[in-house]
């Protein structure tokens, strides 16, 4: 079946900027599609988002990663493949909950993949050191003789040549003149033989589990490169879809747009022809209350003619009291003179009375002291 979506959603897509790693570099102009999709053939995940023809996002989803939530519509995550950390901005922090919800379950879901592989991989490894180990046993009893100085010859050791000529084509007058130390050499070299056999085995089995692993990489990279040919074949045609499908779209959107500008040109035109409207409409109705006002002032002419002229009257004869008024006033400020001029001659007359009073008191007062003197003296 290839890569199949499990779950979609919209986000703006940024990444690390790779000179400061502090600041973020937008990777879409606007809001994305993006996607996880799920290989059944290899058993991975990856995250994927297309921007038009550019690919923006492919980061395959591995146990150790980890994605975080730095605020209520923002989350990351560090791909180490891609060597780079990307950053999704939601539009809401529901949307945000979700995706991170399904980056747990998918990051679990790769995991216990990776657990079944190596269990795979751990159970095939032991079943071919078990058989090889079976197979050299069955060889060296089949063949023992001639296994142990093969052994002895790969070992770097050398053997005398009347043991092994003993040991491989002795007969019984030879074997009885030897005698009890041929046997005890047998058996040292016996023992030898038996630990170059174990080293031996032991790196067989690292050959062998390191052959296996190999063999193993190579039909793995064989699988991915032909599911990767199909899968880009697959992108391919999707693309060249979606290429089409763009261009439709943005056909069709370029001719909406243009319908959106006429019409805004005539609610453009049409405001201001009813702001005009209501502007004649205001000075109209100005123009009818100044009117009425002129109305109203041509019927009060008449009654401020003839108001005009008895304030002119009155005026007249205001004038004439006015006058009368001031004769008045000249003639009280004659009288007012000289009544201040008869005022200051009683004043010089009442001083001149004062100082012949005052001379009559001193002379009286004498006068009554003498009397007083002369009382005394009687």
């Amino acid at each position: 079946m290839g890569e199949q979506p499990i779950f979609t959603t919209r986000a703006h897509v940024f990444q690390i900027d790779p000179s400061t790693k502090k600041n973020w570099v937008p990777a879409s102009k606007q809001a994305v599609t993006v996607s996880y999709f799920y290989d059944s053939t290899r058993n991975s995940y990856r995250i994927i988002s297309v921007d038009g023809a550019k690919v923006i996002i492919n980061s395959t989803i591995t146990p150790n990663m980890t994605f975080t939530k730095t605020s209520q519509k923002f989350g990351q995550w560090a791909d180490s493949r891609a060597n780079t950390v990307f950053g999704l901005g939601f539009p809401s922090e529901q949307q945000l909950t979700k995706f991170a919800e399904k980056f747990q379950e998918v990051k679990e879901a790769a995991k216990l993949a990776r657990d079944r592989s190596q269990e795979k991989i751990e159970t095939s490894s032991n079943h071919s050191q078990t058989s090889f180990a079976a197979k050299m046993k069955r060889e060296m009893q089949e063949t023992p003789s001639v296994r142990l100085c093969v052994v002895l010859q790969e070992s770097g050791r050398e053997t005398p040549s009347s043991t092994r000529a003993s040991s491989v084509n002795g007969t019984d007058d030879e074997k009885a003149s030897h005698g009890g130390p041929a046997e005890a050499h047998l058996k040292s070299e016996n023992d030898k033989l038996k630990i170059a056999l174990a080293q031996s085995s032991s790196n067989v089995k690292k050959w062998e589990t390191e052959l296996q692993t190999l063999r193993e990489s190579n039909a793995r990279l064989s699988t991915a490169l032909q599911e990767s040919a199909a899968s880009i074949e697959h992108w391919k045609k999707q693309f060249s879809a979606c290429k089409e499908e763009n261009d439709q779209l943005r056909s069709k959107i370029e001719e909406l747009e243009e319908q959106c500008n006429e019409i805004n040109k005539e609610k453009e035109r049409n405001a201001q022809l009813s702001r005009r409207l209501q502007e004649l409409e205001t000075e109209l109705q100005d123009k009818e209350l100044e009117l009425e006002e002129l109305r109203k002032q041509g019927e009060i002419i008449p009654e401020l003619m003839s108001e005009c002229e008895s304030v002119s009257e009155q005026l007249q004869a205001a004038e004439k009291k006015n006058k009368d008024l001031e004769e008045k006033v000249r003639t009280l400020r004659t009288e007012v003179e000289e009544s201040k001029h008869r005022q200051t001659n009683l004043k010089t007359e009442l001083k001149n009375f004062l100082d012949v009073l005052d001379g009559k008191i001193d002379e009286l007062h004498d006068f009554r002291q003498g009397l007083s003197k002369l009382g005394v003296d009687n």
